[in-house]
């Protein structure tokens, strides 16, 4: 979606939450990749894979001089002949840790074990970010997370998708802020109490 159609749909949707709300979780997502110099994973449901979000932030990151904002899509399904790019499966979460920013999209509940497997990026450090239909297990491991129920205003996951990367790569973004860094920095502090000793071996 192009600058001028971006601009009209925040002009359709003037006096609604969504170009201020998807402003701040763009806010928050650069702010989490741009300083660790990238290492953003993007990651759906099972039935629902974010294709269309992860080229909207490679162009993003390209238009907008942030190469920290291209994304690894981590796919359920993996293929031996799938090309390097579309080849990241689920064990790549298994991997993630401090300095890395997992995006989760879920149009409905993510199922237990891609749950499992964002709960231990979190444990490791991972700061993870959360779109989709406000699913409370899932909004409750997210450090920031964009809640879109069905019929909210006439909007859809899609149309928030691109709000959002093209938000990203904007220049001047308003500081990340919110209700919830003191819960952040709370239960970023449980996480490391509770975070198994790192092994010297």
């Amino acid at each position: 979606m192009d600058a001028v159609r971006v601009a009209l749909l925040r002009e359709v949707l003037a006096g609604t939450e969504w170009p201020a709300a998807t402003r701040r979780f763009a806010g928050a997502l650069r702010s989490s990749v741009v300083p660790h110099g990238g290492g953003l994973l993007l990651v759906g449901t099972e039935e629902y894979e974010p294709w269309h979000l992860a080229a909207h932030l490679v162009d993003e990151a390209a238009w907008s001089g942030q190469p920290e904002l291209n994304p690894t899509l981590v796919r359920h399904q993996v293929r031996p002949d799938d090309p390097a790019h579309l080849a990241v499966g689920l064990g790549r979460l298994e991997a993630a840790g401090r300095g890395e920013t997992l995006l989760v999209v879920a149009p409905k509940r993510p199922d237990s074990r891609l749950l499992e497997r964002v709960y231990g990026a979190r444990r490791a450090g991972a700061t993870v970010l959360s779109l989709g239909d406000g699913d409370t297990e899932l909004s409750g491991l997210a450090h920031e997370g964009l809640a879109v129920p069905d019929g909210a205003d006439a909007v859809d996951l899609d149309t928030v998708q691109h709000l959002v990367s093209a938000a990203a790569g904007e220049n001047s973004l308003p500081p990340a802020r919110g209700r919830r860094r003191f819960r952040d920095r709370l239960s970023r502090l449980a996480d490391h109490l509770t975070a198994p000793p790192p092994s010297r071996w």
